[in-house]
């Protein structure tokens, strides 16, 4: 008899809660080994108990604005084995005026939201080029596309994985790994009480459209089906991500509503 087909691995960079625990809890359903990395390794080990029966999970912390840690995480998960899909979840939002947002927040958040991931792609990928396999899942948001109040340096973070992440797609469009990005619109998780305010305080509140968002393993389940079926871009969400599509054909009433927008 041949040996058992390798579980498909898959390295969840901000797992410990929300949409990142969300796809964990998904990708171990369908049978994945799950690699787990937040800079929270408590949540991230209440994470893995809460998998499927039968699943496999490791733990790797990373802190996504530690360009060292970043190298030393992402050695230690290729030394576990080859990652056959890259999820790329870690985010901080914002919840204040352009103008009043000191510098050093809104580089902070940059550092988390772009650098991170971008370093952590260099990281891995090209051992997805040698073996001519793999995905990466970028999380992105509906603020990846458009811009709102009060969003300013959260909105700038995600236009800039789409830019980044649009210019490799065309250099490994045939070197065999695929990119998929995700663009949520609101979601049930805490991003809005970890987001900071223009000191760099913690916005410490659950937002109500938020709150009234969609499930994370509603999002999960969906954003697994388009993940397997490698789509380039998908937007999941209510009624929030027609904006999208406002932004694309009527961008000067989409920049109308958007004037009147208090988010909250």
């Amino acid at each position: 008899m041949g040996d058992a087909p390798r579980r498909r691995t898959v390295w969840i960079v901000g797992a410990s809660t929300g949409i990142g625990a969300a796809l964990a809890r998904a990708f171990a359903a369908g049978g994945a080994r799950c690699v787990l990395s937040s800079r929270r390794p408590g949540a991230l080990e209440s994470v893995a108990r809460s998998l499927a029966t039968g699943s496999e999970a490791v733990v790797v912390p990373i802190d996504l604005a530690d360009p060292s840690a970043i190298e030393t995480a992402a050695k230690q998960v290729l030394d576990l084995g080859p990652v056959d899909v890259l999820v790329l979840n870690g985010g901080i939002s914002q919840r204040a005026g352009a103008l009043e947002t000191d510098l050093e927040v809104v580089r902070r958040i940059m550092e988390v939201n772009f650098f991170g991931h971008v370093a952590t792609t260099r990281a891995v990928v090209p051992s997805m080029v040698a073996r001519r396999s793999g995905q990466i899942v970028v999380v992105s948001s509906v603020m990846g596309r458009i811009g709102t109040p009060l969003r300013s340096t959260y909105a700038a973070s995600k236009h800039a994985l789409h830019g980044w992440f649009e210019s490799l797609r065309a250099e490994l469009a045939d070197r065999g790994v695929s990119i998929t990005i995700l663009c949520p619109g609101y979601v049930r998780t805490d991003i809005s009480i970890h987001a900071l305010h223009a000191d760099g305080s913690s916005h410490a509140v659950m937002d109500g459209q938020q709150e009234r968002g969609m499930d994370a393993d509603v999002f999960a389940r969906k954003a697994l089906r388009a993940i397997d079926r490698r789509r380039a871009e998908v937007a999941i969400g209510g009624a929030e991500i027609v904006g999208i599509t406002l932004f694309r054909f009527v961008p000067a009433l989409l920049r109308r509503i958007v004037r009147g927008y208090r988010p909250g």
